[in-house]
């Protein structure tokens, strides 16, 4: 599955970057951690595989007319996750997501535009940054889960080529 947030379109995703396409072309399904900014570019995404998707602070209310609640908690081949835009500082994460998720083992979130992989005990957060807004990370990046029988295999936090047409021009 591919995880995203903080697509920011239309001022950073005027369409799925080719590099993102490469990865959801395999997708059986996408989660969205927020700040989509319009609905369409969930219906792009539902073009590729199933979306889940929770709006962020600077989502409108057609992404929320879309399906994107604040929060949500679903299932994916039994294992229990939960996505929310905004998990608060990161000192205090892990307990806190933990505490506001009890039945979740699985926390997706974005927000800060920050890569976060981190697990304790069986209960892990996981943001996969931006693909389209790097900030002051490296890189722009996207999430990738392999969930098999309830278990959590593998969470990758995979660096994408940032879209040649962002934002508007300086010229």
């Amino acid at each position: 599955m591919v995880v995203l947030s903080d697509t920011h379109a239309p001022r950073f995703w005027k369409r799925c970057p080719p590099d993102v396409a490469s990865h959801l072309r395999s997708a059986d399904l996408i989660l969205h951690g927020g700040d989509v900014c319009v609905a369409p570019v969930l219906d792009e995404l539902a073009q590729y595989a199933p979306v889940i998707a929770v709006c962020g602070n600077n989502d409108g209310p057609d992404v929320v007319a879309w399906g994107a609640p604040e929060t949500a908690e679903f299932d994916i081949e039994g294992l229990p996750v939960a996505m929310i835009h905004d998990s608060g500082q990161k000192a205090g994460r892990l307990a806190r997501m933990r505490r506001r998720f009890p039945a979740a083992r699985l926390v997706v979130f974005g927000h800060s535009h920050i890569p976060w992989d981190e697990e304790e005990d069986g209960f892990r957060v996981f943001n996969p940054g931006s693909p389209t807004d790097k900030r002051r990370q490296p890189h722009c990046t996207i999430g990738l889960l392999d969930v098999v029988d309830g278990e959590l295999l593998n969470a990758r936090i995979v660096p994408v080529a940032q879209a040649a047409s962002r934002g508007p021009s300086s010229s």
